[in-house]
């Protein structure tokens, strides 16, 4: 009965931790991602469905083993009262009966009967082990059960398979700001050499500048070891409250970075393990098209506490590192176009597309490593060559946890107190 009980047991907690384990239950039929941007999925109302769905299967299994628990019990419950007859009984025949064969057999069978008495009190404690199993998981289920009513009240409206995005149009999201826009979101833009409107995430603070973002990263969660295709039309996910990795698309950063009557600058935020932000400025950015292979430049450094780890970084292997390692005027590799200054391919040894030289100092779109520290059994030929680095804030040895590339017209780039300012004056945020 008890091995019975424990396979029993054994199903239930894995249907349990199959059930726990599950981080969202959209049906895929319906709701799948992809790397389409404006897709997104119903994940709080998708792990109700899927709760509820499996929750009544699970209680009656708690049931039916509190059923056999208590057949078990009794069972028990028989059999000491048995033992302590028999225990009695020989005892009471030791004290009456001459010392004789049957004397012998009885203190025999009252050894059977001690042993007996010792495999019960095991199985009882085997009893009481699975009784604080099923204990602890009626606890879970009224935990699942909390959790239910919690997500249930959240999806209190229809479950629905896109997001909203914002009515504003303009060419970029300085110009949706200036049409009155001050909600941050999705947007849909149509710069002047594009053919068509596509989606991008503005950020629109309390001073009516428009940000677009062009990259995000914030956990890993997205692969960014992607081929020249990706990279050109964009991969990742846009998510209307900003909590998602993306890269925008090459092709699309070229359209809002290329013959516009205004310079653009590029904004790069960074985040490290220990929560400190820093960022830098660059004045004038642009992207060349695909056929000069997406080629980075910009006129120079504008301002920044993060340092400027695009103009390369003297590591002390080489004379020549800090040439060779500067970005300015670099083509964008990947591991399928390879496109650096190096006779091998920068791209495939560091597993993600960037502007690369020989290779680099700074690289946004290198592997995540949680926790930051990495060592060179982690990295490809050169030490310094993988994960999120900008080396003249961190070293070498050490990957961001996080990182955004934004661009805006330097007339909307303007200071913390909301007054414009000009490049010279400049102070950073």
């Amino acid at each position: 009965m008890a091995p019975s009980l424990l396979t029993t047991a054994g199903g239930l907690l894995l249907l349990f931790s199959i059930s726990s384990a599950q981080s969202r239950g959209d049906n895929i039929l319906t709701c799948t991602k992809t790397d389409a941007f404006g897709k997104y999925c119903p994940t709080t109302c998708g792990v109700t469905d899927y709760l509820l769905k499996y929750l009544p299967g699970v209680e009656e299994d708690l049931e039916t083993l509190q059923s056999e628990l208590d057949k078990i019990s009794n069972l028990t419950q028989g059999t000491d009262e048995t033992i302590v007859y028999m225990k009695d009984s020989t005892a009471s025949a030791q004290k009456s009966g001459p010392q004789d064969t049957n004397f012998k057999r009885s203190s025999s069978m009252l050894d059977d009967v001690l042993h007996f008495e010792k495999t019960i009190i095991s199985q009882e404690q085997q009893m009481y082990d699975l009784g604080e199993i099923i204990s602890s998981n009626e606890r879970r289920m009224a935990d699942l059960k909390q959790l239910a009513i919690q997500l249930q009240q959240k999806c209190s409206e229809p479950c629905k398979d896109t997001v909203e995005i914002q009515p504003t149009t303009g060419s970029d999201c300085q110009d949706v700001a200036n049409k009155g826009a001050t909600t941050s979101g999705l947007y849909y833009v149509k710069p002047a050499q594009a053919t068509e409107p596509f989606l991008v995430y503005c950020e629109i603070d309390s001073f009516g500048r428009g940000f677009t973002i062009i990259q995000r990263r914030r956990d890993g969660s997205v692969d960014f070891n992607k081929d020249w295709t990706q990279y050109k039309e964009g991969f990742g996910y846009l998510s209307p409250d900003d909590t998602t990795e993306f890269w925008l698309g090459n092709e699309k950063i070229h359209q809002l970075t290329t013959n516009s009557p205004i310079p653009t600058v590029l904004r790069i935020e960074l985040v490290d393990w220990e929560g400190n932000k820093r960022h830098a400025d660059y004045h004038t950015f642009k992207l060349g098209s695909e056929a000069d292979k997406y080629r980075l430049t910009y006129g120079y450094f504008l301002s920044g506490d993060a340092g400027d780890a695009f103009d390369g970084f003297d590591f002390g292997d080489d004379p020549s590192d800090k040439f060779y390692t500067s970005h300015n005027g670099m083509q964008f590799s990947t591991f399928d176009r390879d496109n650096d200054k190096y006779d091998g391919n920068c791209a495939r040894q560091d597993g993600s597309g960037w502007w690369m030289n020989r290779c680099h100092a700074a690289h946004l779109n290198g592997k995540y490593y949680t926790g930051g520290r990495y060592t060179e059994k982690d990295a490809g030929e050169f030490g310094y060559d993988n994960g999120i680095i900008w080396v003249t804030w961190h070293n070498r040895w050490y990957s961001l946890k996080e990182t955004t590339m934004k661009i805006i017209p330097l007339t909307r780039f303007i200071s913390n107190d909301g007054q414009q300012t000009g490049v010279k004056q400049f102070g950073g945020l």
